[in-house]
């Protein structure tokens, strides 16, 4: 039997995507995904297993370790509204950082050594200084940052246990979708800029809301680091890699690096779409940092990994195709 890798969470967003790629280069691809946030039509490879379930569901989780003696596990299930996490917290330390120590447990137990985590930038919270680096202060303010943190120190600790080696894969801003418009960002309900931004245009939404115009940056709106998602799976992949030849445990940022505003990925909307934009200008939320961006220099050191794709319009090219593609920006629901 080929090596199988047990992919959790891998029917949403960027694991669907890292699930194409990695079954695409002739890994054996096992999914578990409850389908809340997941969409059964984004694994299009039909080499690929789905399983519906929870990675809190131990008898589940054992049974498939049985059957296909995974080498490694991918986790991306977690549940990511940071505004949820603060009106329900337990939800989301329960669902990230409870539930995954039955995995991990199921893990110890059949001798399976590799952990490549979707980690995120809100363990850092709000930075000391930009760009961001791996050995800033982690302090979250968020539930959700923290229940991701949590987890990371889980698996140095599992670590230090029994031998566990885990790539901690921190994000900043993915975006984009599949170069061939097949797969896509489909959240609902849908935060992130990008999408939301083509939503207006297309008149899903009335308007963009743009938080606060007078942060610390050049035209006033918020910067963050946008990353794509086809690069987010490719980091993956080689993480993957660097473990299974014996690498040590490395937790890295995932970012391009390169710095871009609310008014800037506006721009960029308005220039690909040859649409106007309605936007409405609010205040500031609270706690958001004026800017966030990643210093993405260990990731190359360690994995040999770069963005390919550092302007922000190759990530809003293929997120209009998405939404202008045979599903319209939308999975079946």
């Amino acid at each position: 039997m080929p090596e199988s890798i047990l992919v959790t969470g891998g029917a949403g967003y960027i694991g669907s995507h890292t699930v194409r790629l990695l079954a695409s280069q002739g890994r054996k691809i096992v999914v578990l995904d409850n389908l809340v946030y997941g969409h059964e039509q984004a694994i299009v490879d039909e080499s690929v297993t789905l399983m519906k379930g929870d990675v809190g569901d131990r008898a589940l989780v054992e049974r498939l370790f049985e059957e296909y003696r995974f080498t490694a596990v991918v986790h991306f299930a977690a549940y990511a509204y940071v505004g949820e996490s603060v009106t329900d917290p337990l939800k989301y330390y329960r669902n990230n950082t409870a539930e995954p120590l039955v995995l991990l447990e199921t893990m110890q137990k059949h001798g399976c050594k590799v952990f490549v985590f979707s980690s995120t930038c809100a363990t850092y919270g709000v930075p000391d200084s930009i760009p961001i680096v791996e050995t800033n202060p982690q302090r979250p303010i968020n539930p959700y940052g923290r229940s991701k943190l949590m987890l990371e120190w889980v698996l140095a600790d599992c670590g230090h246990a029994w031998g566990l080696r885990s790539a901690c894969l921190r994000y900043f801003n993915a975006s984009g979708s599949s170069a061939d418009g097949l797969i896509g960002e489909d959240h609902d309900p849908e935060t992130h800029l990008i999408p939301r931004v083509l939503m207006a245009v297309t008149g899903e939404i009335e308007y963009v809301e743009v938080f606060g115009t007078d942060y610390d940056t050049p035209d006033g709106t918020g910067v963050r680091d946008y990353i794509h998602v086809e690069d987010l799976a490719e980091a993956h992949a080689l993480a993957l890699d660097h473990l299974a030849a014996g690498g040590e445990s490395l937790k890295v940022n995932l970012g391009t690096g390169v710095g871009v505003s609310v008014k800037e990925i506006i721009e960029a909307v308005e220039e690909i779409t040859g649409n106007k934009v309605p936007v409405k200008y609010g205040p500031r939320r609270a706690g958001d940092p004026d800017k966030l961006i990643a210093d993405p220099s260990q990731a190359k050191s360690l994995l040999g990994w770069e963005a390919r794709r550092k302007d922000v319009r190759d990530m809003v090219r293929p997120a209009w195709a998405w939404a202008n593609g045979p599903r319209k920006g939308r999975y079946d629901h």
